[in-house]
């Protein structure tokens, strides 16, 4: 470790972050007035969400309100630090971004900005933002409080050593030249999951193609024997439904597939609509967020972020809620069920998450859809097929979306194409398939690992520089 830094905070005087900087309130504005996109007379604004990894991303997710409404104060300069200060994710509570240039925007109510004055270096100020100490001093501010807010005096009274403004630039000196190589490194581990998430959905797209395995009629061919077709298995799934009907009302034949451009099936496979081999479709239990607790009191509820991108319902940390007998026997997962998330934002919505390890009782949110196969489906199968690229391009085309929120609807899902092949191929796939994204957790898990070492390290490089060994907080 540098000398330059082992030497600092011990060394210099603890001051007042009021001390050496202002800090400014964010932009209130009417959502009515507004809008996702740039138009005359409008200026960009952050959001809390805009601030990632100790930066600001300034060429999306932005929100864009009349000039009128953000003060000559209120705009952005070079030097700033965007603070988020509010959010309904404690995670960003207290993250903060340098903004390195100019950039004609401002910031929004949820955020603040912190705007160095003249006896302190800008990138100096923002290394500490970062650093253990300001994390510390956050944490212990927080308690008692709601935590998922930072009050001005919060901010303002936190404290930090301040050498001179020679021996600061010194500092983030060398801290830039230490964090440039750390800087590489994760640059380069990021890269390698970016290939990961590609070679596994690359693995997805080959096993619903008929690619990743040898096909069932290519066996049986071989093998000299018969075999029930993708197109037999589609008879006798709707021929057993029509028998076992017991339902209101007359036999509705489930929806057919959406009239598409489809690759003609592979040999023993067949198209079907997604409504065929959904046995059951059901959204979950309405639960607000006021109903929700941490407390093991109740049932488990798993909701649209225990659903994860990679195809996972993650039922290690639940809330818990209320629920009656009635409701729990109603809306209780089961190992093997599929839950797609209807309703989320733009990025999220569409989510697909496989049940395999859920403890008894735990019911889902509303936001979610269960979906239970029928009898000669894997659900598994659907599953990763409901993951692959080609489902997710079709479904796509059948989102709805507003500035805010988006949506897949029941109607414009069921009747989506699902591949059908037969049922041993099915099983075939899927355990080539899980071969394939064991390998993957593995070399994840050893990248998130390192990730971790990457992020350790340079907390510790910052609370080097900033831990007063004087001062109690």
């Amino acid at each position: 470790m540098s000398e330059v830094i082992e030497q600092t905070a011990a060394c210099w005087p603890q001051v007042l972050v009021s001390d050496v900087s202002e800090l400014i309130r964010g932009v209130t504005y009417s959502k009515k007035h507004a809008t996702d996109r740039p138009q005359e007379g409008y200026i960009p604004v952050l959001r809390a969400t805009n601030i990632q990894e100790s930066r600001l991303v300034l060429e999306s997710d932005l929100v864009f309100v009349p000039n009128s409404n953000v003060s000559a104060n209120q705009r952005l300069r070079a030097g700033d630090i965007v603070v988020a200060t509010s959010s309904g994710s404690k995670h960003l509570v207290g993250k903060s971004g340098l903004l390195h240039s100019d950039w004609p925007g401002s910031f929004g109510a949820f955020c603040a900005a912190i705007r160095p004055k003249a006896n302190i270096e800008s990138r100096y100020l923002a290394a500490f933002l970062q650093s253990p100490s300001y994390w510390k001093q956050v944490g212990k501010k927080a308690l008692g409080v709601n935590i998922n807010n930072l009050r001005r005096g919060d901010i303002e009274s936190l404290t930090l050593p301040l050498p001179p403004l020679e021996k600061q630039r010194e500092i983030v000196a060398e801290l830039e030249k230490q964090f440039s190589r750390l800087d590489e490194a994760v640059a380069n581990l990021q890269r390698v999951k970016a290939n990961l998430k590609r070679y596994k959905a690359s693995v997805l797209k080959a096993a619903v193609e008929g690619r990743l395995v040898e096909t069932e009629a290519t066996l049986a061919r071989r093998e000299g024997r018969t075999y029930e077709t993708g197109e037999q298995l589609l008879q006798r799934i709707l021929e057993e439904r029509r028998a076992t009907w017991n339902g209101k009302g007359k036999y509705k034949e489930p929806l057919s597939h959406a009239p598409q451009e489809l690759p003609d099936a592979l040999e023993g496979w067949t198209w079907c609509s997604l409504d065929v081999v959904a046995e059951e479709t059901q959204l979950g239990l309405d639960r607000g967020r006021e109903q929700q607790r941490a407390e093991p009191v109740g049932v488990r509820y798993v909701k649209m972020n225990n659903v994860s991108m990679d195809g996972d319902v993650q039922t290690d940390e639940l809330v818990y809620v209320d629920a009656s007998q009635e409701e729990v026997a109603r809306y209780e997962l089961a190992n093997g069920d599929l839950l797609f998330n209807t309703r989320n934002s733009l990025e999220l919505v569409g989510k697909v998450g496989i049940v395999r390890s859920v403890p008894i009782g735990t019911v889902f949110n509303n936001n979610l859809m269960r979906i239970r196969t029928c009898s000669g489906v894997s659900s598994v199968f659907l599953g990763y097929q409901m993951c692959a690229p080609d489902f997710r391009q079709r479904m796509e085309k059948v989102k709805k979306a507003t500035t805010s929120v988006a949506a897949v609807y029941q109607k414009d899902l069921l009747p989506l194409p699902i591949a059908l092949p037969p049922i041993r191929e099915q099983a075939r796939i899927v355990a080539e398939v899980d071969r394939h994204l064991s390998i993957l957790r593995e070399v994840e898990a050893e990248v998130d690992a390192n990730l971790q070492r990457a992020q350790t390290l340079r907390q510790a490089t910052l609370a080097k520089a900033f831990t007063s060994y004087s001062s109690v907080f």
